[in-house]
């Protein structure tokens, strides 16, 4: 599965890049809504990777997590940097639930335009667990959340 989410956000691409590489930024916009971050290991460089979870709202009970009951859990690998323009991260949840395995490769590209900076995410081969709808929406949401941690 391939999806695309752009979302152009009032912010520098400078700004947008430096949030994806600090982990208390992460733990702030990246979880979709109705969710929060636990973040276990962060190294912000090509080759380096991170290990965090992002759990479910307590009060939700209508979704069941990859990893445990209320929680995705997640390694990921920054397979590529290139400041203030791409990055591209491989992803592999932690899940027995072999529809949830596989390599999924975010690409993050921030455009300047006129109104700020157009960020768009590419996801590749997502696995087979995930609905295109709820990727989408879970995509958009954590956008929102970047443009209103930057804007």
């Amino acid at each position: 599965m391939t999806l695309a989410v752009s979302r152009i956000i009032k912010a520098s691409p400078r700004a947008l890049y430096r949030a994806f590489l600090d982990p208390k930024s992460v733990a702030t916009w990246r979880p979709p809504a109705g969710m929060t971050a636990r973040i276990f290991a962060f190294d912000a460089r090509e080759g380096g990777g991170y290990r965090m979870a992002f759990d479910y709202s307590a009060d939700d009970r209508s979704v069941r997590g990859k990893t445990s009951e209320h929680s995705d859990g997640f390694e990921g690998r920054f397979a590529k940097l290139d400041p203030d323009r791409c990055i591209v991260e491989e992803i592999d949840f932690e899940s027995d639930d072999p529809d949830f395995r596989g390599t999924m490769r975010l690409t993050t590209t921030f455009e300047p335009v006129a109104a700020g900076t157009r960020v768009t995410v590419l996801c590749e081969n997502a696995p087979a667990g995930i609905k295109d709808s709820d990727h989408r929406v879970g995509i958009e949401s954590s956008l929102a959340n970047l443009a209103a941690f930057t804007e």
